[in-house]
């Protein structure tokens, strides 16, 4: 068992966490379940990469024609049997 020192701010979010992950589970949680939950959470939306790729007209333009490319090829369930 190791002691890990953490800021008032981010005790009180792990607390947060704790009485949410208390309420989707009905049971009591350890702050070592709580801090797994948050290490391994997955709750990235689309919308938090928004900004984060800056393209030039040239660069877009052949994203597009390579994914067109990709689209193409693609078949639903449907078409393919």
């Amino acid at each position: 068992m190791a002691t890990v020192k953490v800021s008032k701010e981010t005790y009180e979010k792990l607390n947060d966490i704790a009485g949410k992950l208390r309420a989707r589970l009905h049971r009591p949680v350890s702050m070592d379940e709580v801090l797994g939950s948050a290490l391994t959470a997955r709750s990235l939306r689309p919308s938090d990469f928004a900004g984060t790729l800056v393209l030039g007209d040239q660069e877009s333009d052949a994203l597009f024609l390579q994914l067109g490319g990709f689209w193409s090829k693609w078949q639903s369930r449907d078409e393919s049997s």
